[in-house]
């Protein structure tokens, strides 16, 4: 019998990145691959390419991070980056914001299945006043992956960090033009001088693109 995408084995880099906690990210990578993909949460297209385009690539923005942060994770969906950021960094305190209820339950479940005390995930928009009043004073990084364009993110986002913090958000080849498009709005928002790097560079054959927005005000 032939193996299923939805039974692909972790990639042999999947180690480096995850270490002990390898079978952790093969447990989320099982969920997403069935009960995810089953309600909605995964396109069938993206089953057979969940390790590379999706569970790694989020593991590594964790390059950008110091040692045990606060960090706000917004419009989670399932999970991304959020958990694979988790399951490599048990020393980042994750807050995942998710407006859905059906992916907040999800989210919650996950959390559960993979006993993620690091983990909490609260059910609102990044702009209601009880997800701000959630995080206190602001947490030291917001990440987001293929939520909104930047200015709109930026808006979203800083408001969430502590003056000093930083948003860094996944983006495509695409964000110099947005970064040039949206500046008004960055600093409207808070921002300053924003860093486009990649991450995984030494991992990953395709390495992740981050852009990196201090909160200056």
């Amino acid at each position: 019998m032939s193996e299923t995408p939805e039974l692909l084995p972790a990639p042999a880099v999947a180690s480096e990145i995850f270490g002990e906690r390898l079978p952790l990210a093969e447990a989320y990578h099982r969920s997403l691959a069935t009960d995810g993909s089953i309600r909605g949460f995964i396109g069938p297209r993206e089953v057979p390419r969940l390790w590379d385009r999706h569970i790694l690539n989020c593991a590594v923005i964790g390059e950008a991070m110091p040692h045990g942060v606060r960090v706000a994770d917004v419009g989670s969906g399932a999970g991304l980056p959020g958990i694979p950021l988790a399951i490599a960094r048990p020393d980042l305190d994750i807050t995942l914001i998710e407006p859905l209820l059906k992916r907040s339950v999800y989210l919650q479940e996950v959390v559960d299945l993979l006993g993620l005390p690091n983990v909490t995930v609260i059910r609102g928009r990044a702009e209601e006043k009880q997800v701000r009043a959630a995080l206190g004073e602001g947490v030291d990084i917001v990440t987001s992956r293929a939520v909104a364009p930047l200015g709109k993110l930026a808006g979203w986002s800083l408001p969430l960090v502590r003056k000093g913090g930083e948003m860094i958000a996944m983006k495509g080849s695409s964000v110099t033009e947005e970064l040039e498009r949206d500046a008004v709005q960055i600093r409207k928002a808070g921002g300053g001088e924003a860093e486009i790097r990649t991450v995984g560079a030494e991992l990953l054959e395709e390495p992740t693109t981050v852009i990196r927005i201090p909160r200056v005000h």
